[in-house]
Order: structure tokens, then sequence, then C-alpha cells
């Protein structure tokens, strides 16, 4: 069976801009970080930080603590990586491989560009699953016979083993962004989302259409509002492909 295909879970977007850089600092600072020391931290924030500053945003965890300094440290360990596949030389690919019927070329169609990583950060649909991933980086590219332009990427956690090639119209796109709790609001029936889906034996990123919504009132922790949704990688009228979830499992095309 293929090794799972995992994308990491929307950091907290609970913290505060001095607690984040707080915790940058602990990241460069601290070698022992284990669950007593998340707790510290996530009790100094509760007592240090002014009501006024956290206004709106839930209380913080130990547990939202520990994710974003795993979060991070595996941020750092993904680009070092890459640096290091990065040096080293493609492999070409073998003759009985169908994409060397295709015509690879540094020339672009017209109509079509290839993406600008130093300025926007993107995502690609995996083949394999249907799922979104993050990008780390853009390999190559290549246009194919059919005029399509295709390029190989390199997902963030991932190896060069889960290389892809991917269809830069239908598969690659700016990267979706998580919601904050304030603007439930802009979300409509119809729309559509990103939406993390959680299973026994994996936990992926599909896209979906909101079909129904169950406003509630927000409290401390945040938006309680309820979203119907029914994912769009598979189109049969199943149950199990429609799920009830709230805001934090939601991402929303940038604007």
């Amino acid at each position: 069976m293929d090794r799972l295909r995992r994308r990491q879970r929307p950091v907290f977007s609970g913290f505060t801009t001095a607690e984040i850089e707080k915790m940058e600092r602990l990241l460069k600072e601290s070698d022992q970080q284990d669950k007593e020391f998340f707790q510290k931290v996530a009790r100094r924030f509760r007592q240090v930080f002014s009501s006024a500053a956290r206004a709106g945003k839930p209380v913080v965890k130990w547990t939202e603590v520990q994710s974003w300094f795993r979060t991070r440290q595996q941020d750092c360990l993904s680009k070092v990586a890459s640096s290091t596949d990065a040096s080293n030389h493609d492999s070409p690919l073998p003759e009985s491989n169908p994409f060397n019927k295709t015509k690879e070329s540094s020339r672009i169609p017209e109509g079509e560009t290839i993406p600008d990583l130093s300025e926007l950060k993107f995502e690609a649909r995996s083949s394999k699953d249907g799922a979104w991933y993050d990008v780390d980086m853009f390999l190559s590219h290549r246009i194919l016979t059919s005029g399509d332009t295709e390029v190989r990427v390199r997902f963030v956690g991932f190896g060069a083993e889960e290389d892809e090639w991917v269809n830069v119209k239908n598969a690659v796109r700016e990267r979706s962004i998580p919601l904050e709790h304030s603007e439930c609001h802009r979300l409509k029936v119809g729309d559509l989302v990103c939406c993390f889906q959680e299973r026994r034996d994996q936990a992926q990123y599909f896209d979906a259409h909101i079909v129904d919504i169950q406003r509630k009132t927000h409290d401390i922790r945040g938006c309680r509002c309820l979203f119907l949704v029914r994912y769009d990688h598979d189109n049969t009228e199943a149950s199990i492909n429609y799920e009830r979830v709230r805001l934090r499992r939601l991402c929303c095309r940038p604007t």
C-alpha cells in the first residue's frame, strides 16, 4: 500500500504578534522542548499578556504551543532537505515513461505563465489522491503536444520520491488561506472552500462546496458556526461525502 500523504494541519491562528515573537526567540534559544516546556509557555502567555491584546482570540492551550513549535521545526527541516535535493542531478525519465512522448521546452504558450515563487506561495493537487498540498518548489516545466503546460513540483514535507508532474491550469493555484474567526460572515451557501478532511487513517485537504450554514453566537473560543460541506473529489450522493465542520477546518481562495 502506498504511504499515506498528509498535509500539515492549519497553524493555530489565536496567537498575538507578541506571543509569536516570543516563541520565535524560544525556538532558537531553548534546547529542551517537552510537555512541561510547552505548558510553561502557555501559562506564561495567559498570565503576562493583557486581556485587551487577546480580545476575540481563544485561550492558548499547551497543545497549540506544541503544534506551533513542531510546525516551525518541520518547516526548517524541509527547507534544508529541499536545498540538498536541489543540488543533486535529476535522473532522466525511463524510455517507457509516457512523458517522454511530450516535447520539453522553455517556451511558454501564449496566455500561460510559470508561477513566480519569489512573490507568491502555491499549492498543487496530487494526481494520486486528489488532495491539495503546499508546494515547496517548482523543479522544472514542459509543454505537452496538446499545448498544455505541466510543472514538476516538490511538496512541503515530502522528499524527491513524491515529486509529481501537474497541470498548471487545473492543478496549481495560489495557496489557500485559513479563515479568522471574525471572517465567518464572508462564507455563503454555494461557496467553494478547501476543507481539512479527517478520517481514521488519513487527514488531507480537499475542495468542497458549502451546502448549509448554521450561524451561532461566537464566544471566547471564537466562531461556533457549523458548515455543512460536500467534498468535490467524489461526486456520488453518499452521505459520507457530506460533513459538518467548524470554521477552523476551512480555507478560502486568496482575493
